[in-house]
């Protein structure tokens, strides 16, 4: 069963999921099961964006299942110094950045220090866009509907920053899809967007996107490529 918020009718979810783990076999999976979710974008000239790494495996199979244009979209946490895990915001490839503003407050950090952290990712996103893109030119989205892939969302500040990059290239509409996402990065990325769609919402203090998977693993670069390759 999929609900739609009546309120919004931007927030689409599968209620059957709520709250539930280990509901997706792998990414692959994943990217099925939002493919027949989005079954009117098909054939059409939306671009499926998806985010590396664990977007990328999902946006594939989704594009491949709708036949819509695919490309890759980077953006980076900007992680706090010694917690690799967690970010206090996030920057877009073409200089979007977003803080988490209470969180960053409550760091402490200093603006030497926040600068130092926003450098770090701006070098990865460079060696990155080398890889992954080359010397191909981002697509030209003005008009067009553009749907934002990542394999989950957690807190929200990456796909924030996705969404805004793309809002500043004249989109038509602007469609996020994850397969699983806590329920308060959702509350903070639907006022962003056309329509959200989440298949597992989940709630509570503590959420992690690999919790929604099976088969679970963190993908190096060379699995990027190969997916790549095959577009």
């Amino acid at each position: 069963m999929v609900r739609v918020d009546t309120k919004t009718e931007k927030v689409i979810e599968d209620i059957a999921l709520r709250n539930c783990t280990f509901v997706f076999r792998d990414r692959d999976h994943a990217g099925e099961k939002l493919a027949e979710k989005l079954k009117g974008y098909k054939k059409s000239e939306a671009y499926v964006l998806a985010i590396p790494a664990g977007g990328v495996p999902v946006g594939f199979i989704l594009s491949k299942r709708l036949r819509l244009h695919f490309d890759v979209i980077l953006v980076r946490k900007i992680h706090i110094p010694w917690n690799r895990e967690a970010g206090f915001g996030a920057i877009s490839w073409d200089g979007v950045i977003l803080f988490n503003e209470p969180l960053l407050r409550s760091l402490g950090l200093t603006e030497e220090e926040i600068n130092s952290c926003i450098e770090e990712e701006k070098e990865d996103i460079t060696k990155r866009m080398r890889l992954f893109r080359g010397d191909n030119p981002f697509p030209d989205l003005r008009d067009k509907t553009v749907i934002l892939v990542d394999d989950g969302i957690a807190s929200g500040f990456s796909m924030l920053a996705a969404i805004e990059s793309v809002r500043r290239r004249d989109v038509k509409e602007i469609v996020v899809a994850v397969p699983t996402g806590s329920e308060n990065a959702v509350s903070l990325v639907e006022p962003h967007v056309d329509k959200l769609v989440c298949l597992n919402i989940r709630t509570g203090p503590i959420f992690a996107v690999a919790d929604a998977y099976k088969a679970w693993r963190d993908l190096k670069e060379d699995d990027i490529m190969k997916i790549l390759k095959e577009e």
